[in-house]
């Protein structure tokens, strides 16, 4: 195929790159105003802060008790990614291998949590989740998040299972295999780079999940990013750059979340995975 090199084609490549850099160099400015206000002490109508310390993270760690808000993220989101994992991947077998009347409905209730914004279905979950007894703790929280992930889940691994070829199961019950183990240690085994990408999906959403999490949550079990928008928006005066410290520290936890993930889960396999 013939590439267009005329002034009109030029043009539009040099608009296209244009408007990345832009977004990538404000994207940048804006994250490194947030983490060099963190370490400011004074910051009017100069470039730079007058000086630099480290005594925000000291206060933002105890002012907003960020060890007990971090034990309860990291026990939110391994709870939810588990428990989305455990029963995403075998609902997601059933939907591929098995027609049912009413499957097509079943999917298009899969698709609302997720096309649906959560805040207009936060709250009567919410209300029920009260009702329950259940809003305010931790199990609350997972309850809720469990929502739109295991549909999410399901979605995911729909095609991965209807890749592999019906008479490889059908192979291993020959020699055997019951449903367990034939699950176990044949069908998990060649869906595993369809389940790392669910489940990383999965935990990136859970850590940055506000709406559904703040409407849940008390006390004791609010996660990061809750705690960020109360840090923020809650009554009394705080320093800003205590604020800026603590978004400071969502943003590494996601990142360090994120990158702990990618190094179980490459990209580029899960791409050609899902064209085979």
């Amino acid at each position: 195929m013939r590439r267009d090199t005329g002034i009109g084609a030029r043009l539009w490549a040099f608009s296209v790159w244009t408007l990345v850099v832009f977004f990538i160099v404000n994207l940048l400015a804006m994250i490194a105003s947030v983490v060099v206000n963190s370490f400011g002490t004074r910051w009017f109508g100069t470039w730079l802060p007058a000086g630099y310390t480290a005594n925000w993270y000291v206060f933002a760690w105890e002012e907003f008790q960020l060890p007990q808000i971090l034990i309860v993220t990291v026990e939110v989101v391994g709870a939810v990614v588990l428990l989305s994992g455990l029963i995403g991947v075998p609902a997601a077998y059933a939907m591929a291998r098995r027609n049912f009347p009413g499957k097509r409905a079943v999917l298009l209730l899969f698709l609302l949590p997720l096309l649906v914004p959560p805040i207009t279905y936060g709250i009567p979950l919410a209300t029920v989740l009260y009702q329950a007894h259940f809003a305010g703790t931790i199990v609350g929280v997972i309850m809720a998040n469990l929502v739109p992930t295991i549909p999410f889940v399901v979605l995911i691994m729909i095609p991965f299972v209807e890749q592999i070829d019906p008479r490889i199961e059908a192979a291993a019950r020959v020699f055997g295999a019951g449903t367990g183990r034939l699950f176990v240690t044949v069908l998990v085994p060649l869906l595993m780079p369809g389940i790392l990408a669910a489940l990383m999906l999965v935990l990136v959403r859970t850590i940055g999940m506000f709406e559904l999490t703040f409407l849940t949550a008390g006390p004791t079990s609010q996660t990061l990013v809750v705690a960020l928008y109360y840090a923020v928006f809650a009554a009394g005066v705080r320093p800003g750059q205590s604020v800026d410290a603590m978004a400071v520290v969502y943003m590494v936890t996601t990142m360090a979340a994120l990158l702990i993930a990618l190094r179980f889960v490459n990209p580029t396999q899960i791409v050609t995975r899902a064209r085979r």
